[in-house]
């Protein structure tokens, strides 16, 4: 069965937030990805899959391979799209490590913070609410399914850090050396903006401040990207 104009007219709109928002719908390409989501809470909208997707379910639509590179925005398609219902957002935890993103912009860097979420096991995600949407399309492609295990929360971050009763620690230059620092089993961790860092109104209200030490000896490299900074910081956390 072909694709119709209205199926198009739909995976196109959910490139943009505010018709995923309008539609509480996101799109999610490649096997991987897609079976990680398939095999999740996460509810199906849509499948639509070449015949060599291997998949008995009852809602796939098989097309052709030009047919997806026509709904795809991979430059090499793989194999099936899927439309999924964006999940209600789970409560937030108040206990273990938190990590907190003040103002994440590129898609790909929170793609690869969900992953390493995952990876070191911190299930609560707080994003400032004008970090990119987690459901934006190259941060579910980066995210590899990690997306389908975390609980990611968008909210005021000055109100909610004003409220946590867990110590708080920014990333920034001017911090302690983080490998002589004695780091805390639970704790809010947050992590800036690519270009500014943390702003000054959430420096303000934080205490500790703690820096990954620059080892080069020309010492002429200005920043870490943000999501390599973040690797760093929860594998500290983690081992202390």
């Amino acid at each position: 069965m072909s694709i119709s104009k209205n199926q198009l007219k739909l995976i196109t709109s959910l490139s943009q937030k505010k018709y995923r928002q309008k539609h509480k719908l996101f799109v999610a390409e490649g096997v991987k990805v897609v079976n990680e989501l398939l095999n999740s809470s996460f509810e199906l909208d849509q499948l639509f899959a070449t015949e060599d997707f291997d998949t008995q379910h009852k809602n796939c639509q098989i097309i052709s391979n030009e047919e997806l590179r026509k709904i795809s925005s991979l430059k090499t398609p793989n194999k099936v799209l899927g439309i999924f219902k964006i999940p209600a957002e789970k409560e937030i935890s108040n206990k273990g490590l938190i990590l907190v993103l003040d103002d994440i912009n590129d898609p790909g860097n929170l793609g690869t913070i969900i992953r390493l979420c995952d990876w070191f096991g911190v299930t609560t995600l707080v994003c400032s609410n004008e970090t990119v949407d987690c459901y934006n399309q190259k941060v579910v492609q980066s995210s590899m399914g990690s997306l389908t295990r975390l609980a990611i929360k968008y909210l005021n971050l000055k109100e909610y850090l004003s409220n946590t009763e867990l110590p708080t620690f920014i990333a920034d230059m001017d911090g302690e050396n983080v490998y002589k620092k004695e780091l805390p089993k639970e704790a809010v961790l947050i992590m800036g903006n690519e270009a500014n860092g943390v702003s000054d109104e959430i420096k303000s209200l934080i205490k500790h401040k703690i820096s990954i030490p620059r080892f080069g000896n020309l010492q002429e490299t200005e920043s870490l990207n943000v999501a390599t900074a973040t690797a760093i910081l929860l594998s500290e956390f983690r081992r202390n």
